[in-house]
């Protein structure tokens, strides 16, 4: 009760500074059409012979009769948005008067103040200056002298009541006393005591100045006083931060915002004003009122974050108690600082002098005050509505159902905010409704808009269901019976396709939101034909690597991961895809970037399943029966292997003898394995085939030698082998 309290405190005191400068504001200003009445004779002369020249020229169409015209058909403005806002400015000048009737208000004001200044000086009077003077100085002296005593006093007695030992535990008690008795007493004092001195002085300029600087320094101090009173109330937990951080940074402006605020509500005061002068107090409180306004926003907007955290800052149990008031709390945390710098805006208008009806403005105020909060409170409740939990396990629902949430509350958004504007409008007397309907050029506008925007409805609707197809097919699965996973040629497709929709839609929304908005896209598409024709013409190759890739890559010829022998010559592991090209890593870690327009064939080597085939040669004086019962112990040996087994998709198939040569007999074996194991299954096999064939006396591993055959020439052969010589007559 006592948290809530002092926030329902904090939040009168807002409205109340908030009202300090709204109530400077009331400054009696003059009537725009006060300029106009007091022109130049000469003007106001000339005004009945323009009067009579214009009736002299509407007498003869008085005379004709009438005559029933069709009415011209009203023309739609063209050129889509941009023409349309380009043909308003007009409009919209003539629509806001701005004819300068403000500026001829406060020249015709400061011509009346400096002739006011001129009769004060030139005034003859019963005192002289330096008595008036002097009365100045005899009530300020007494303010000053009287502030001074009792604010040592008061700081004596503070220090005296601290120092009991009931007050050492209670340290905003402490932090009270030192602003109640050194401030806001002597505030309080000081300002009767002066008015009861000033009764002993005749009537003055320098007596009334003194009584409006002392009436705006007591205001200042104290209302500085009571406000550092109120914020030193919340100086408990968490909230010391933001309470030290205000103590030290608001002293300052709050006491120039309170001086200035009072100084200008002395100055309007009629006694004051009949003895200086109207005009010159009227535009003295106005400059003042708008320092006092600039003051006060430059605080508001420095403060923001420290007097956030003083309102939503609540005791644990309190937030978990009230979950409701801590979400509101929290929401106007955010907000406190929007209306006191809208009424501050409202009062600067006011001061200057730009509406004619200050109550009507303040209530057109006040109704955009609570018409914002409303809104951003509304905006909160969707937002926690819709928001969809971080953690991806407490996620339920279809992932269409989560991202067309998002996009209904986006459209509830825009809603929001379109609703916001038009009752905003209808408070400050305009609607854009009506402005749509009875305007050509709001006709126009809206047409535009609301053709744009159906575009990017329709674009961001057919981009979230098909961006949520393409995840959800990307997404693994949660567990090993909601599916499988998706292929390495889904991997590798539909991002490539995502891209591609992804440019296409940005592509045509781009197009039909510029020709919504009026600009000729006729042009623009036939240079993009002209600059696409050249493209292909200078990129044929580039062209033939992107489609040749596209047709791999829809044909699943490989994917990433694979390992392939390509046509030119180059071999690895395939490790990325890309539009134009493959990247491979060989056995010997080198990467291999290929375009796919020099890729004629491919030897896909890891696809489905592959044999490890074995071909092993024996002597002729082998076994052959032992040698074929050898593999098939292997063949067996394999299989029961527990790393080995999971690359086999079948037992060893022994083909027997393949053929036999001079060498000795071939036999044949293969195993079927998955694509890859083939390699460590056939070496895990020759190695035991080899210990076994070891070990056993009748088989034996067939060996080839190199031999020499010498086929010597007749020239060198022996004689003994020559033979007996021939006939001589032969």
């Amino acid at each position: 009760m006592a948290v809530q309290l002092k926030i329902l405190i904090l939040l009168v005191v807002l409205s109340f500074a908030g009202n300090l400068t709204v109530h400077a504001a009331e400054v009696p200003a003059l009537p725009l059409g006060a300029a106009a009445a007091d022109k130049p004779d000469d003007k106001a002369a000339s005004g009945p012979a323009e009067k009579t020249s214009v009736e002299e020229k509407k007498e003869p169409e008085t005379d004709k009769p009438a005559e029933a015209e069709p009415p011209a058909a009203e023309i739609l403005v063209e050129g889509g948005l941009l023409g349309a806002l380009s043909s308003s400015i007009d409009d919209v000048q003539r629509a806001l008067n701005l004819n300068g009737d403000l500026v001829d208000t406060w020249r015709l004001r400061a011509d009346r103040a400096a002739t006011e200044l001129d009769k004060l000086v030139n005034k003859p009077s019963q005192r002289s200056a330096w008595q008036m003077v002097g009365d100045f100085l005899v009530l300020s002296v007494v303010w000053i002298g009287t502030f001074v005593l009792l604010h040592g006093l008061g700081r004596f007695i503070a220090k005296r009541l601290n120092r009991r030992a009931f007050m050492r535990t209670r340290t905003r008690s402490q932090a009270l006393l030192k602003y109640v008795l050194p401030f806001t007493v002597p505030a309080l004092i000081c300002l009767p005591l002066t008015l009861y001195v000033s009764q002993f002085l005749p009537s003055s300029i320098g007596r009334a100045l003194a009584l409006c600087f002392a009436y705006a320094t007591s205001s200042g101090v104290f209302s500085t006083s009571v406000l550092l009173c109120v914020i030193v109330m919340f100086n408990a937990g968490h909230k010391r931060t933001a309470v030290k951080i205000l103590r030290r940074y608001t002293p300052t402006p709050l006491f120039v915002i309170g001086f200035l605020a009072a100084l200008s509500d002395a100055l309007t005061s009629p006694q004051i004003a009949r003895q200086i002068g109207s005009n010159v107090t009227t535009s003295i409180a106005v400059f003042t009122g708008l320092f006092a306004s600039a003051v006060f926003c430059v605080l508001v907007i420095r403060m923001r974050r420290p007097v956030a955290h003083l309102i939503r800052n609540r005791a644990l149990s309190s937030r978990m108690r009230q979950p409701a008031l801590q979400q509101s709390l929290k929401i106007f945390s955010n907000l406190w600082n929007l209306p006191i710098l809208l009424m501050i805006m409202v009062s600067a208008i006011n001061l200057i002098g730009a509406g004619e009806d200050s109550q009507e403005t303040l209530r057109c105020a006040l109704f955009t005050t609570l018409l914002l909060i409303a809104t951003v409170f509304l905006s909160t409740v969707f937002q926690h509505f819709f928001k969809q939990p971080s953690d991806p396990a407490v996620r339920t629902g279809h992932a269409y159902k989560a991202r067309l949430l998002s996009l209904v509350y986006a459209c509830l958004r825009i809603v929001l905010a379109v609703t916001f504007i038009e009752v905003l409008g209808r408070i400050w007397g305009f609607s854009l409704f009506e402005f749509a309907q009875r305007n050509s050029l709001g006709r126009a506008i809206s047409d535009s808009l609301s053709s744009i925007g159906l575009i990017f409805l329709v674009t961001w609707l057919l981009w979230v269901v098909l961006d949520t197809a393409i995840q959800e097919a990307l997404k693994p699965p949660v567990n090993h019976r909601s599916g499988r996973q998706p292929s390495t040629r889904v991997k590798t497709i539909l991002p490539l396709l995502r891209n591609a929709i992804k440019i296409i839609l940005v592509v045509i929304c781009a197009i039909t939101t510029m020709a919504n908005l009026g600009i000729n896209v006729a042009p623009l598409l036939a240079g993009a034909g002209v600059v696409g024709l050249a493209i292909g013409f200078g990129s044929q190759q580039l062209v033939q690597d992107v489609i040749t890739g596209l047709f791999i890559i829809i044909e699943d010829t490989f994917s990433v991961g694979d390992w392939v022998v390509l046509s030119t010559g180059h071999s690895g592991t395939v490790e990325s895809l890309t539009i134009r090209t493959v990247r491979l890593r060989d056995g010997k870690g080198f990467v291999h970037s290929v375009p796919f327009g020099q890729i004629k064939a491919v030897t896909n080597q890891s696809r489905q399943f592959a044999y490890a085939f074995f071909s092993v040669q024996f002597t002729y004086d082998t076994d052959i029966d032992e040698a074929l019962a050898l593999i098939r112990e292997t063949g067996h040996s394999i299989t029961e292997d527990i790393l080995l087994k999971n690359n086999l998709q079948g037992p060893l198939e022994v083909f027997g003898v393949d053929r036999m040569d001079l060498n000795g007999v071939v036999l044949t074996a293969q195993f079927r394995t998955s694509s890859g194991g083939q390699y460590s299954v056939g070496r895990a096999f020759n190695e035991r085939l080899k210990k076994r064939v070891d070990q056993h006396p009748k088989v034996h591993f067939a060996q080839t030698y190199p031999q020499m055959v010498m086929n010597p020439g007749a020239a060198h052969r022996p004689p003994a082998l020559e033979g007996p010589p021939a006939p001589a007559g032969a």
